[in-house]
């Protein structure tokens, strides 16, 4: 009676630390909320257009592989490059006023991406079309460095040590479900009316976001969520608020984040696994749409977006299972998954492969990306989250643009248009890409000793 009665207690407590972030989080802040919804809405429109930009710059603008995957590399980088100057405008400004600002230059953004095949005809490279969507490729560029960063300042504000780890995750799992939703709007929509008629969709989608924005985050439901805070995160606020322009500028000279050599390593040597995201969008798709026949070329966006479903429900279990697990470990462990299955095709193209690559490479995903966003966030000195997401973005800029250089490159010489899929060598061109990302697990392993030497999270 004993061991049963041990083993059920253990069985209620798991249950319990499973379940407990969650129940925290339903009763966390309306203004988390209005963060929330505004990210997946936001999740959904940036991954919708960047799945389909590739195609869009080949068959509508009428540019080559290699040139369309430099554009989307300019979208792609350009956001993370702008996060590095732009994240301190919530700083400076605030989560409100910034969330609205950034998804208005984002709105005009993409009005024009959707109208340069037609209101400004002209195909091929630094044509009307082309120089009209870049102009609003550069919109969203500007209204996305300032958007992230403001979204992970939010969380920190609006959350408290029982919420946080789960507040971190959910926003990056809710992200991630809007990354799954273009697989099923995108099709039906894209068959009737093109891509230009999805981007439509995904402007639509821009102006809701900004009305999430007005109605739920308002200044009422921001003055509700910082008065339930702790008196302690209430005087970091207060002075947050209160500290002039000038000493706010000199204590950004001071704490500025690239004086940390174990950070810019930290956050460096993630540059190889983190390819395998840019290829979520540079290459994977193309890959569908070229080395499989039938539903998987037919259906290349439900494929290319099944990643964001699987982190919609992995991320938040993940995040409650291992909320006590020390950030490095956890690092390791998920970055050393996530890299491996990129070895499983170079096995060939076939739907078993494609499917084990997806699930485990977003295991590992789940393990380690919310970590390390969180991580970023937290060791932020006060009133410097919007600085140090900037900072901590910057190797994701430098991956997008080594990335977009060369994906373009491999697609023409491994799975070239125009060549049956048996004909292709999709093998190799995996194989390669696996041998990247491996690098990363076994830095972090190489420079565990000096990287643990006091340099953890708050949480743990």
């Amino acid at each position: 009676m004993n061991d049963k009665t041990e083993e059920t207690g253990i069985i209620q407590q798991t249950l319990k630390e499973v379940t407990q972030p969650f129940k925290d989080l339903i009763h966390s802040p309306r203004a988390l909320w209005g963060i929330n919804i505004s990210y997946l809405l936001e999740g959904l429109t940036y991954f919708g257009v960047v799945g389909l930009l590739t195609i869009f710059f080949t068959e509508d603008i009428g540019l080559n592989d290699i040139q369309s995957g430099q554009m989307v590399g300019f979208l792609t980088a350009g956001i993370t490059l702008s996060m590095l100057f732009l994240g301190a405008t919530v700083d400076i400004i605030g989560v409100r006023m910034s969330l609205l600002i950034s998804l208005m230059a984002m709105l005009v953004g993409r009005v024009l991406l959707a109208v340069s095949p037609t209101l400004f005809p002209g195909t091929g490279l630094w044509g009307s079309a082309h120089i009209t969507a870049m102009i609003g490729i550069v919109g969203i560029i500007i209204g996305y460095g300032i958007y992230q960063p403001a979204c992970y300042a939010g969380i920190k504000r609006f959350t408290d040590e029982k919420t946080s780890a789960m507040g971190y995750a959910m926003l990056y799992a809710l992200m991630n479900l809007g990354g799954f939703l273009p697989g099923l709007i995108s099709p039906p929509v894209r068959k009737s009316f093109g891509i230009t008629g999805v981007f439509w969709v995904y402007v639509v989608l821009t102006v809701v976001g900004i009305l999430s924005v007005l109605f739920i985050l308002t200044k009422k439901t921001v003055k509700m969520a910082e008065a339930n805070l702790s008196d302690e995160k209430k005087a970091e606020v207060k002075a947050e608020n209160e500290m002039p322009f000038g000493d706010k500028m000199r204590y950004y000279m001071k704490n500025f984040p690239l004086k940390d050599m174990r950070f810019l390593f930290f956050i460096f040597i993630l540059i190889p696994v983190q390819t395998l995201f840019a290829h979520n969008w540079l290459t994977l798709p193309t890959y569908c749409y070229r080395a499989f026949t039938g539903v998987v070329s037919e259906n290349f966006e439900f494929f290319t977006n099944f990643n964001p479903i699987l982190i919609f429900i992995l991320t938040p279990a993940v995040a409650a299972l291992t909320a006590k697990k020390n950030a490095y470990k956890m690092m390791i462990w998920g970055t050393f998954v996530m890299a491996s299955p990129t070895f499983i095709l170079a096995l060939g193209p076939n739907i078993y492969t494609l499917f084990g690559y997806l699930i485990i490479m977003t295991i590992g995903e789940a393990m380690w990306q919310p970590r390390f966003l969180q991580w970023v966030a937290e060791i932020a000195p006060k009133g410097m989250t919007g600085i140090y997401m900037g900072i901590g973005q910057f190797p994701w800029f430098l991956t997008k643009v080594v990335t977009s250089l060369y994906s373009g490159w491999f697609l023409m010489n491994y799975a070239p248009d125009g060549v049956a899929p048996e004909k292709m060598n999709t093998e190799m061109m995996w194989l390669i890409y696996g041998f990247i990302a491996i690098i990363s697990p076994i830095g972090l392993i190489l420079a565990r000793k000096w990287m643990l030497k006091g340099f953890k999270t708050k949480s743990e």
